[in-house]
């Protein structure tokens, strides 16, 4: 566990500068970033996919839709509240893992064997916290009520865990383990934002 964290902490280290930087430089840069990251995820997708061409072609047209409305998101709300779903969504996956790890007990699902209930209360626990602090010292918090925040704090948190099941059910299915191995500690691009995706598109959905 002890490796794995290390690993994660490294991993993290070199990614959040780098998607910070292009999060906030926006325009052709981030455009440019998101396109990396669809062409990498699709790869990882149809590679884990394999023989389904119905799931193949869906997937790849649901992470473009997910990729776009990240795109529209930054460009129409602006940095903060990009910054804000994606805070929510790292504190869900970095609760769940913490509390997980720390806690155990039952089991979530069989479909990922790793989810616990300990894992589900500690992503909303962090994410609320984190979304929470984030809102009190970067937005005017007189133009949200307390209550609707935490309402989209839990919303954001229960759909990125969501998407992260939705992920381990077809990695179940190919007898995966990871969607690939390009970030240490965390396995491929789509491990690491498997609640992301799904977040992205039900905020442009419900906006």
């Amino acid at each position: 566990m002890i490796k794995e964290y290390e690993k994660r902490i490294v991993s993290s280290l070199f990614l959040i500068p780098i998607t910070i930087f292009f999060i906030i430089q926006g325009s052709v840069l981030f455009i440019f970033f998101l396109i990396i990251l669809f062409l990498a995820t699709s790869y990882e997708w149809i590679k884990m996919i394999k023989k389904n061409n119905f799931f193949k072609v869906f997937g790849i047209i649901f992470l473009f839709f997910s990729f776009y409305s990240a795109f529209y998101l930054r460009d129409y709300y602006g940095i903060n509240t990009f910054l804000f779903i994606l805070i929510v969504c790292v504190f869900t996956d970095l609760g769940g893992y913490i509390f997980g790890k720390t806690f155990k007990g039952p089991k979530l699902t069989k479909i990922s064997p790793n989810k616990t209930y300990a894992g589900v209360i500690g992503g909303l626990l962090f994410s609320l916290t984190a979304g929470l602090i984030f809102v009190k010292y970067f937005w005017n918090t007189e133009a949200f009520k307390i209550d609707f925040v935490i309402l989209i704090i839990l919303l954001i948190s229960f759909i990125s865990q969501t998407g992260d099941l939705i992920i381990s059910y077809f990695k179940r299915k190919a007898k995966l383990k990871d969607t690939g191995k390009i970030l240490p500690g965390h396995g491929g691009l789509l491990d690491r934002i498997d609640g992301l995706i799904f977040v992205l598109p039900a905020i442009y959905i419900l906006q």
